[in-house]
């Protein structure tokens, strides 16, 4: 395909693309395809359709009596560039504030501990916290020392987090601090993720130093002296937008060609016919395609293609039930309040809430002057039941918890409960290898049809954007091959 600005496009018929799924990958890939379409003079069109009323997938945002609460995630690592630099494609990056850094803790034993100094997705790199942390047993701390001395896990092998982590540290290591952060971020059963896909590079350390705790230690980079070491706070390594990352969403919606959103339509199957694709709307309406991205949940992709076997293994492929629970106080409810931004809870306490975070210590421009807001988090893989409590009954669950670690006197102004049901893929064990799969079998029996979303290639919004971005290369690679071949 030619890239001239040429009259020669005029009368050219364009190509379509069709991208389904209006959430963080979907917006990216119409973003930046429509960018690309516009810089180069592109015979191509191309069309987002979105099921829900409205774009933006988990990115939620409640702006209520001054309070920003985000329903779904909060945030997004701040080293992972794609989204700062989407922000500022979209004239968002003004917006863009980082967390407050604290002291952070593990529930474990009625008692909150803090998180050991040093410690990396809890590995430990400094031995002193370590060893005085009252997280462990003095069995426990022996048993985590003999990765000194264990060899390395056989080469390219995928395991599960839990089985890599058990065998290197031990159970009592994993249960009281690495289980209750990963699993916080993949919401899943550590026993059944997959190392290879969730984590790849605790893997590749060991395969390098042997020794996980060794290996963290050299191949992180030394902390630069901020506030926060000397006593104060310093920034964090989270950014977010101070309006909320609903107006995120909102902003790059803003940006796209008029017209180009079809929202409130779902597609029911999409057939392949010669070289082009048929995509059958719920309304009776039916969109053709020369490509396809589907940027939808994977429950979601296989049932628009359930005419073609290689999705199959999408349809046993999990994900979990969580909810968010924000509640908001005056400042004087909390009698007994915690220095810090929050605190997990070990999966062996009697809890409910799996996490709770004090908001507006963490993102100061969350809450008013003289206001407090927590969020929690319920729902976890094995015991999802809460999520389908009614508000009122969930919110006096997670009091009844909070109320276990902090002397909580008033009522909360208000609560805000926000179901995610099935909305946590789980990336178990051989997941890299069966999207891998499915993508070369698309390539030789749907050329053309593209992936991108939570449910492939990592879970955060920046993996998400990260997706779309390749989609979109993968879209323009496809169409000029495609274009030379029709012209050949």
């Amino acid at each position: 395909m030619s890239n001239s600005k040429g009259g020669d496009h005029v009368a050219e018929e364009k190509q379509k693309v069709v991208i389904i799924g209006g959430g963080i990958a979907g917006m990216t890939t119409a973003f930046y395809l429509q960018k690309a379409v516009r810089e180069h003079n592109l015979p191509i069109e191309v069309t987002l359709v979105e099921a829900s009323h409205r774009l933006g997938g988990k990115m939620q945002t409640v702006v209520k009596d001054g309070f920003t609460i985000e329903r779904g995630p909060d945030s997004f690592l701040a080293r992972k560039t794609s989204m700062s630099r989407l922000a500022r494609e979209v004239g968002m990056e003004h917006q863009l504030v980082h967390n407050s850094t604290g002291k952070s803790y593990v529930l474990v034993n009625e008692k909150l501990h803090p998180m050991p100094g040093g410690s990396i997705m809890g590995i430990p790199t400094e031995i002193a916290p370590f060893l005085t942390t009252g997280l462990f047993s003095v069995q426990g701390k022996l048993r985590a020392a003999a990765d000194f001395i264990l060899p390395k896990s056989e080469k390219d092998q995928d395991q599960s987090l839990g089985e890599f982590f058990r065998r290197r540290l031990g159970d009592e290591v994993v249960e009281n601090l690495i289980e209750p952060l990963l699993s916080g971020i993949y919401a899943g059963d550590i026993d059944m993720l997959s190392l290879m896909s969730t984590f790849p590079q605790f893997y590749e350390v060991e395969q390098k130093y042997r020794s996980l705790i060794l290996g963290m230690k050299k191949s992180t980079p030394a902390k630069p002296k901020t506030k926060e070491s000397s006593g104060g706070k310093g920034n964090g390594v989270f950014l977010t937008f101070k309006t909320g990352l609903q107006s995120f969403a909102e902003a790059i919606e803003a940006k796209l060609e008029a017209n180009s959103v079809l929202k409130g339509l779902r597609v029911d199957k999409i057939s392949k016919q010669g070289t082009s694709y048929e995509i059958y709307l719920n309304n009776g309406e039916t969109l053709y395609a020369d490509c396809v991205v589907a940027a939808t949940p994977h429950k979601i992709t296989q049932s628009m293609f359930s005419e073609y076997h290689l999705f199959d293994p999408l349809k046993t492929m999990p994900s979990t039930s969580v909810a968010t629970v924000a509640l908001a106080f005056p400042k004087e409810a909390i009698q007994k309040d915690i220095d810090g931004t929050g605190f997990v809870v070990s999966r062996n306490s009697d809890y409910s809430i799996t996490a709770c975070t004090w908001t507006h210590k963490k993102w100061e421009h969350s809450t008013p002057e003289g206001k407090v807001l927590l969020r929690c988090y319920v729902g976890k893989a094995g015991d999802e039941t809460i999520v389908d409590l009614s508000d009122d009954r969930i919110i006096k669950i997670v009091l009844d918890d909070l109320k276990k670690t902090m002397d909580i006197t008033m009522e909360p102004d208000f609560g805000i409960v926000s179901r995610w049901k099935n909305s946590m893929p789980q990336y178990t064990v051989g997941h890299k290898q069966r999207i891998e799969t499915i993508k070369a079998q698309l390539n030789l029996e749907l050329p053309g049809v593209f992936l991108a979303g939570a449910s492939y290639e990592g879970i955060g919004l920046p993996d998400c954007i990260d997706q779309g971005e390749a989609a979109v290369q993968q879209v323009l690679e496809f169409l000029k091959i495609n274009k030379e071949a029709v012209r050949a």
